[in-house]
This record gives structure tokens, C-alpha cells and sequence, in this order.
């Protein structure tokens, strides 16, 4: 006869890849929405439609980005989130390096 053991749980870090896993998609849309809406402010045809879709995106990034180890990354989608939220962006240049670097920490933990 043969012990059985029982199923060993999931470690928080395998579940937390899992949910990674599961979430990467909307997280790579909500960038996606970013950097069009950080092209139509550089280029000056950014709409009250599209500020207030990047504001929310960013706002939502910053709040689960820490929650898979990128702290960094939630620290750049408030500061994004911060800018759209105002009437002026700081400058073009520095959103779009901010989603950039958000892009690059996104990528690395996929």
C-alpha cells in the first residue's frame, strides 16, 4: 500500500506568476492606450476622450503594478497618471519616456 501525500499548495509566488500570466494582456492594453494617448498629446490632437481613458488606464496600472513586484512601475503609471489628469502634460518627451520605461519593466517580468 502506498501513502498518498497530500497535493503540496502553490507558493504566493507561483500564484502571483499565475494571475501575471492571466492579467498581461489588459496590462499590455492599458500601455498600448497609453503611448497613443502620450502620440495624439506630442502631436497635438490628444481628446478629452482619450486624456480621460489614458488618466483611468494609468491610475489602474499604478495600482497593480506593485502588487507583482514593480514597485517602480506603479511609481511611473502615477506620475502618467498625474499628467493626464492635469490640463498641461509636463512635456511630451518625458510622458513618453515614462511609458517607455513602463513598457521595458512590463516586458521583463513577462
Amino acid at each position: 500500500m502506498t501513502a498518498t501525500s497530500p497535493a503540496t499548495p502553490p507558493s504566493i509566488s507561483d500564484s502571483l506568476n499565475r494571475l501575471w500570466a492571466k492579467f498581461l494582456p489588459e496590462t499590455q492594453r492599458r500601455i498600448a492606450l497609453l503611448t497613443a494617448a502620450s502620440v495624439s498629446y506630442a502631436s497635438g490632437t490628444l481628446t478629452d476622450s482619450q486624456r480621460v481613458e489614458a488618466h483611468q488606464a494609468a491610475h489602474k496600472l499604478a495600482g497593480v503594478l506593485g502588487t507583482f513586484g514593480l514597485p517602480h512601475g506603479t511609481e511611473l503609471a502615477r506620475r502618467i497618471e498625474n499628467e493626464f489628469a492635469a490640463e498641461v502634460v509636463v512635456s511630451a518627451a518625458d510622458l513618453a519616456k515614462w511609458i517607455d520605461e513602463l513598457q521595458v519593466l512590463v516586458d521583463r517580468r513577462s
